[in-house]
């Protein structure tokens, strides 16, 4: 070999090793199957949850208490019977095993269970395993739940997944319009609760019912991209109007007004504080006052609460605003970034009854397109909807409802099991407590100790099987409220009675 030929393939040889060492991650996943990729996720799912779920649910508050007295079991005059007929109607348009992995107790950890993050994994059925039919019905549910905004903002977020998965050379297993989930929590119901959950990658919807009263979070929104550019759904865009009148919004305040609602003009990361797992959060009212704004501020600042709380149908959204405007004096408005029209930023709406956060976000998976990917830019954003002082999915309604009618609920993890598993053959007997309904079963499984753990997201942790079809081991003794189920090697429970 020639000199010049010996230092080139050196050369060569030196950048490759550079470029291994600095990306150690990106080798390894082009090295990795999808079984395990999928590991992968079930097991930072399996993490999530864990840290995630172990404080009991309290809501977000300003102080570390909820302030009493804000939420009421009253009729909002607003009848709920087009959305519980069309829960009916998703729930019948389900095989009796999609129903079974759909269906979830009122008071169930499940609700707490959602995570934009797409590697999540997630419970329910998923509009990628429904039929055409099903999948109508179940946008027939969000139809009938949520405003012609709602819905078409929902869509198109799902739309935008698919652009991702393009963008993303076709990987449609982890980027997709249909890898979206729905649950229910109950049953149906004119006068119990009961409620439903839409969860995926940057669409998030926990809609609460109790009476004609409906509790719409929390609900996040967001996209990576939020327009498309190219692809199928080329020209299909979100959040723009969000965006836009947030900025419009700061923009209308004098000077005075401005050096208390910008908390800072450095933007250098990403700012929500409320999105998946932090149903707790101590966050005290900063910014500026809805008591210091003008009229004609008050009457702006209405208008772009309407652009989310808008998102839920009409008649509920009138309600929900007219609590809103109750605690407008004490309705605080925050930015941080800067406020030229290029500007990347975050605005929070915080009141004793509403948190709004909308974030312009780092890049996530479009770094490699974009211009600088280590700082947040405009085609990627998230928003997060929360009731604050306790009422995120309706908690503090189902409270005082219980304190009303006495139930025996039995809050995801506090009851003692009764269960014996075959680990080898991952098969779990669990035995119903009394007052239980069926539909609010643990997965309960023994660890290497022989202690109790509460597998209640999908069984990560049991991940055996003897197959993964959707069959059911032997059936359930309703005298004695045994019953047995079996987990596929994903170590998803796939049956249940």
């Amino acid at each position: 070999m020639s000199y010049p030929r010996l230092v080139l393939a050196t050369s060569f040889a030196i950048v490759l090793f550079a470029l291994a060492l600095r990306q150690p991650e990106v080798f390894t996943q082009q090295q990795e199957t999808r079984e395990q990729r999928a590991a992968r996720f079930r097991q930072r799912s399996f993490d999530e949850e864990k840290q995630g779920l172990a404080e009991p649910f309290r809501g977000i508050t300003a102080n570390g208490r909820s302030e009493p007295g804000l939420f009421a079991i009253r009729s909002s005059g607003v009848s709920t019977e087009p959305v519980l007929q069309a829960a009916q109607a998703f729930l019948d348009a389900l095989t009796q095993s999609q129903r079974a992995s759909t269906l979830f107790g009122v008071d169930d950890a499940e609700w707490r269970k959602w995570m934009n993050q797409d590697y999540y994994v997630r419970q329910g059925v998923s509009f990628l395993a429904m039929t055409e039919a099903q999948r109508e019905a179940a946008f027939g549910l969000l139809r009938a739940a949520l405003s012609a905004k709602g819905l078409t903002q929902t869509r198109n977020i799902m739309r935008l997944n698919h652009t991702l998965g393009e963008l993303n050379d076709n990987d449609f297993d982890r980027y997709g319009e249909w890898l979206y989930h729905m649950t229910v929590m109950g049953t149906p119901s004119q006068s119990e609760p009961w409620g439903w959950q839409l969860d995926g990658h940057h669409a998030i919807i926990n809609y609460f019912v109790l009476g004609d009263q409906v509790v719409m979070t929390p609900v996040f929104a967001g996209s990576e991209p939020v327009v498309a550019e190219s692809g199928k759904y080329k020209g299909t865009a979100v959040l723009q109007e969000e965006q836009e009148r947030g900025f419009a919004m700061v923009n209308a305040l004098d000077d005075a007004q401005r050096r208390k609602a910008i908390l800072r003009f450095s933007k250098t990361g990403n700012e929500n504080l409320t999105e998946a797992w932090k149903d707790n959060v101590v966050l005290d009212y900063a910014g500026l006052p809805g008591s210091e704004l003008t009229g004609a501020q008050r009457t702006q600042l209405l208008e772009l609460i309407r652009l989310y709380v808008g998102n839920m149908d009409d008649g509920h959204a009138r309600v929900k605003l007219d609590e809103i405007s109750q605690h407008l004096d004490r309705t605080w408005f925050a930015w941080i970034g800067n406020t030229d029209a290029a500007s990347v930023f975050y605005y929070r709406i915080h009141s004793p009854v509403i948190l709004i956060e909308f974030d312009h976000q780092l890049p996530a998976n479009l770094r490699q397109y974009a211009e600088d990917p280590n700082v947040p830019n405009r085609q990627h954003i998230h928003t997060v909807v929360r009731t604050p002082n306790g009422n995120d999915y309706g908690k503090d309604l189902l409270r005082q409802h219980y304190q009303q009618h006495p139930h025996t609920p039995v809050a995801s993890g506090e009851a003692e099991p009764k269960f014996g598993a075959t680990p080898a053959g991952g098969r779990v007997f669990r035995r119903l407590g009394p007052g239980r309904s069926r539909t609010e079963v643990r997965r309960y499984t023994r660890d290497a100790a022989g202690a109790g753990v509460d597998n209640c997201s999908a069984g990560l942790e049991t991940g055996l099987g003897e197959s993964p079809e959707a069959e059911l081991e032997s059936g359930a003794t309703r005298a004695g409220g045994r019953e047995w189920s079996r987990f596929s090697r994903d170590g998803l429970r796939v049956s249940r009675v």
